[in-house]
C-alpha cells in the first residue's frame, strides 16, 4: 500500500475526517502516537479503543493497523516512545561536562520536573506494571533505551570517586531507582496523598522543598562511606 492508497482509504472510510498528511507517513504516524498516548494513559490498554484514536486523528482504524499492526503493537509503540522521549532529553543534558555533584543534581532536577510535567508517562508505566510488564517483555527497544541512564550514572559515579567527591559504593541501578522512586511517587500518588494528608504536592513551596530534599539526600548518601555493596 502506498501513501496515495492510504489517502484514498481514509477519505472513503471517513469523508468527514480532517485531510490526511499527504505523502507524510511519518507525520501521520506521530499524530496517531500522540493521540494514542492520551487514550491509553487515560483508559489503560484494556479500556483504550482504536476506534476512538482513529476518530481523533487524520486516519482510520484500518490505517492505524496498517502503520502499527494492531492494538497491542500500537500500545507498545506508545510505551517505546514515552521511554525514548525521556532518555533522549537526558542524553542532551551534557552531564559529562559537569562536575560529578553538579551532574547528579542536574539529573535529579530534570527527572523531578520531567515526571511532574508528563503525567501520561507516569500513568502508562503504572498501567504496564498492573499488567506485570507483559507487553514490554516483547520490546527489545525499551530495554536498550533504558541502558543509557544507567551508563550515564555509572560514569558520573566513577568520576566522582576518582575525584574523591563520592565515597559510597552504590550501584548505578540502585541510585536510579532511588531518584525515580521519589519523583515518580509525587506524581503517581499525589491525589491520594493530598486527600489523606491535605498537602498539595504541586504547590511551589512544596515542590522546591522536595526537589532540594531529594538532591541533598542523594548527594549526602554518595559522600558517605560504607554504603551499598
Amino acid at each position: 500500500m502506498t501513501a496515495d492508497d492510504a489517502t484514498g482509504i481514509i477519505r472513503k472510510a471517513n469523508p468527514g475526517a480532517k485531510p490526511s498528511r499527504k505523502n507524510d507517513p511519518e507525520g501521520t504516524r506521530q499524530d496517531i502516537l500522540e493521540v494514542a498516548t492520551e487514550e491509553f494513559a487515560s483508559l489503560g490498554f484494556s479500556g483504550g479503543r482504536v476506534d476512538a484514536i482513529a476518530a481523533r486523528t487524520r486516519t482510520t482504524k484500518r490505517m492505524i493497523y496498517y502503520y502499527f499492526g494492531g492494538k497491542e503493537e500500537l500500545y507498545l509503540a506508545v510505551l517505546e516512545k514515552v521511554y525514548g522521549d525521556i532518555r533522549a532529553i537526558e542524553n542532551r543534558l551534557n552531564l559529562q561536562d559537569l562536575e560529578p555533584e553538579t551532574a547528579i543534581r542536574a539529573l535529579i532536577d530534570f527527572t523531578f520536573d520531567y515526571q511532574e510535567q508528563h503525567e501520561d508517562f507516569i500513568r502508562l508505566v503504572s498501567i504496564e506494571n498492573i499488567h506485570r510488564a507483559e507487553h514490554m517483555k516483547k520490546s527489545k527497544a525499551i530495554a536498550n533505551l533504558n541502558i543509557t541512564v544507567i551508563d550515564t550514572l555509572a560514569r558520573i559515579l566513577e568520576r566522582g570517586r576518582l575525584a574523591g567527591v563520592f565515597k559510597a559504593d552504590i550501584q548505578p541501578i540502585d541510585l536510579h531507582m532511588m531518584i525515580s522512586a521519589f519523583c515518580f511517587f509525587r506524581v503517581s500518588n499525589r491525589h491520594t496523598f493530598n486527600l489523606i494528608f491535605h498537602q498539595n504536592l504541586a504547590a511551589d513551596d512544596t515542590r522546591s522543598r522536595h526537589k532540594r530534599m531529594i538532591a541533598d539526600a542523594i548527594v549526602s548518601l554518595l559522600k558517605t562511606e560504607a554504603v551499598g555493596g
